[in-house]
């Protein structure tokens, strides 16, 4: 027992300072109490803390200086407000709403009916992955729909989207007129808006709209202490920077043989990248520039190492940050399964599957990248690329949980490049060997720790409040 923290210390890369804390605790407390091994390690489960029936009242989506829809509760008895945006994908929305780029904002779906094939169980795989969802819990503030269907049909279903919204202490409004509140949206941008249930509307409640922009969200979505994720069918291992990591994007990487190790979004990871094959950068919500910690270490590790990286969708954005270019905030986005991206080194077309606010600006990036992907639809950026080094990001989803795939070669791409950069280590660093050593994957979570679920955008602001008074009372001390 004496020599575990040594082979902690020399088998973690220096990970986090959790990893050890047990240990010694464990050396203090050895003669009062009964140290058992082999303890299977039981990952505590976030309360949902606004949990409530069903609600069937009169609801109220107000979007701010704008039109009031008046429609009926179908989800949980819940005020919040957020930031409303727009999806015109067809199915999908287990998905969608599980998105952890989702955070903060009340998604209105343009298809006109929505949860006719339920919401499916939270199974998981071979490896761990939720097998239907895309983080644990449900991510978007509130729903708005136009008609919902509270009878559903599927053999994967294990309850209705209403009773899933109750459950998760999300609002869900039905029976407005989504066609009117696209066309507001497209029209005017994305706004902020209000949902409130059982309440007439009151100007003067205008005043309390909380703007997701003023908090980092990433920091809410993003682990909390490294977690692990092992493949069975090969040897490579991948650092991911978890902005809010999608599972599907963990899977991608995981059943094409690379062992995936994520970090919270703000990890030095240019500190232990040479004991990586590669680093890649997840997607997120909100605005990258709250990420100034993940870009400077982003920018440390393209100076300092040759590792093959990887971005996709915020991560796309924060990579293009860190090599000096510049993002910018579109009028409302783009958040649909059938947008088409055009290669620009091959010149074919792909349809993908994208949700995103902001985007790269092309024209800033440097001499040494050039532009990957362009969007046919508005001709904004979809990907830039390293003109001489395995760097790459796109803004849309080559893992497309939902569909299509057309874009998943790109995965491909990116490990053949991780598989290279391994072979060549193996040249100059015979003993080198990148894979997880068997303790450290004991001692690792095995799923994102300590993530809240989603709260409306006040409980959102006031935890930011408290998180940034307790960080200013621990440095004054």
């Amino acid at each position: 027992m004496a020599m575990l923290p040594r082979i902690v210390q020399s088998t973690a890369f220096g990970l986090v300072p959790a990893i050890k804390c047990p240990i010694a605790v464990a050396k203090h407390i050895r003669s009062f109490a009964t140290v058992a091994g082999n303890t299977p390690r039981v990952q505590p489960t976030p309360s949902r803390i606004r949990s409530t029936p069903i609600s069937y009242d009169r609801a109220t989506f107000t979007i701010r200086d704008g039109p009031v829809f008046n429609g009926k509760s179908f989800g949980a008895k819940s005020n919040i407000s957020g930031e409303a945006v727009f999806t015109t994908s067809l199915v999908g929305y287990p998905e969608s709403l599980t998105d952890p780029s989702y955070r903060g904002q009340i998604l209105v779906f343009t298809q006109p009916l929505i949860g006719n094939y339920g919401i499916p169980s939270a199974a998981r795989d071979e490896n761990g992955l939720l097998r239907y969802f895309e983080s644990p819990n449900l991510q978007a503030a509130g729903v708005v729909v136009a008609d919902v269907a509270e009878q559903y049909s599927h053999w994967t279903a294990v309850k209705s989207l209403g009773e899933w919204c109750a459950e998760e202490g999300v609002p869900a409004v039905s029976g407005v007129d989504t066609r009117a509140i696209v066309t507001y949206l497209r029209e005017q941008g994305s706004s902020l808006a209000r949902i409130t249930i059982g309440e007439e509307y009151d100007a003067d409640q205008d005043e309390a709209f909380v703007d997701p922009e003023q908090i980092n969200l990433v920091s809410k979505v993003s682990t909390k202490a490294p977690f692990h994720v092992s493949s069975s069918t090969g040897d490579t291992h991948v650092a991911v920077i978890d902005c809010g990591v999608k599972e599907n994007i963990l899977r991608s990487l995981v059943g094409r043989g690379s062992s995936v190790t994520c970090f919270p979004y703000d990890y030095p990871i240019h500190k232990v990248a040479h004991h990586f094959d590669g680093v890649f950068i997840s997607n997120g919500p909100g605005d990258p520039t709250h990420c100034q910690d993940t870009v400077y270490h982003l920018r440390k590790l393209m100076e300092s190492s040759p590792v093959p990286i990887m971005g996709i969708c915020l991560g796309h954005q924060l990579l293009a940050l860190a090599a000096g270019a510049r993002t910018i905030k579109l009028k409302y986005g783009n958040r649909a399964h059938n947008i088409p991206a055009l290669d620009c080194t091959t010149g074919r077309c792909h349809i993908t599957s994208q949700n995103h606010g902001y985007a790269v600006d092309a024209s800033t990036l440097p001499s040494e990248w050039k532009e990957f992907f362009v969007n046919l639809n508005d001709s904004s950026n979809e990907g830039i690329v390293h003109k001489s080094r395995p760097i790459f990001g796109t803004q849309f989803h080559p893992e497309a949980r939902g569909g299509p795939l057309d874009s998943s070669y790109l995965f491909d791409t990116y490990l053949e490049s991780v598989a290279r950069f391994k072979q060549g280590q193996a040249v100059f660093q015979p003993n080198r060997d990148s894979r997880p050593s068997p303790l450290l994957v004991d001692l690792l979570a095995k799923e994102r720790v300590g993530v809240v679920p989603t709260t409306g955008m006040e409980n959102l602001l006031r935890m930011n409040e408290a998180g940034e008074q307790a960080s200013a009372a621990a440095r004054a001390a």
